[in-house]
């Protein structure tokens, strides 16, 4: 009887995390930054219907990078994860962390047991009723998660997106310098991204329960002039 073929589990790892990546890699990237009102998400996306950004509940926003049939299904997740907790509770106790955590478990048990790892990485964001209470947490393909408090960059070419980010960030700052600060980043040096290649949208402090808004072609336009 023949032996199996046998791979050392650190290398089965290391080509699952390559294999995301490099998935990961090869689509747009995606900018987060709080400013005083609350919290603004810059998304380089072209397509007028699929969103990269979205609702998850009444505070929270979902955005994801990467394969888009994949973190989609994880959108759909956690919103009804949010919706049952609501209901069965209260809708006070539906909590980004919770929801990043479960993120967490569903992607960390993929990266370990399926054959292919999800392409994806995923924010969690969500608005307190003041500026202390803001959070990020930012998911990626095998489950880990980091605490981001001011900025946060996700998908290709992060670190440097990242860097730009805190460089550029200062506390305080208004919407429309939060918007042009994420444009920038994404762009880099060597480009400029109109007002159709960009999903931008918002979760603002208010009276209203809700607090999820998307911002139209016309008002970033302004924004950028």
């Amino acid at each position: 009887m023949s032996q199996p073929f046998y791979v050392a589990p650190e290398q089965v790892m290391k080509d699952r995390a390559d294999y995301a990546r490099k998935g990961i890699a090869r689509g747009r990237g995606l900018a987060s930054i709080r400013f005083d009102e609350g919290i603004v998400i810059v998304a380089e996306n072209k397509s007028e219907t699929l969103r990269k950004v979205s609702e998850l509940y009444d505070r929270i926003a979902f955005a994801g990078v990467g394969r888009y049939n994949e973190f989609d299904q994880l959108r759909v997740a956690g919103i009804r994860a949010a919706d049952l907790k609501g209901f069965q509770y209260s809708r006070d106790d539906v909590d980004a962390r919770t929801l990043a955590n479960q993120y967490a478990q569903i992607l960390g048990n993929i990266f370990t047991h399926e054959m292919k790892p999800m392409e994806v990485e995923i924010l969690v964001a969500e608005i307190g009723t003041d500026p202390s209470g803001d959070q990020m947490f930012h998911i990626v393909y095998d489950g880990t998660v980091f605490d981001r408090r001011d900025t946060a960059a996700l998908g290709g070419e992060s670190d440097a997106v990242g860097e730009r980010l805190k460089a550029g960030f200062t506390e305080g700052m208004d919407m429309a310098s939060a918007v042009k600060l994420g444009v920038s980043a994404l762009a880099g040096t060597d480009r400029q991204l109109a007002s159709t290649d960009l999903e931008i949208a918002t979760l603002t402090r208010g009276t209203n329960r809700r607090c999820f808004g998307r911002l139209t072609d016309a008002a970033v336009a302004a924004i950028l002039a």
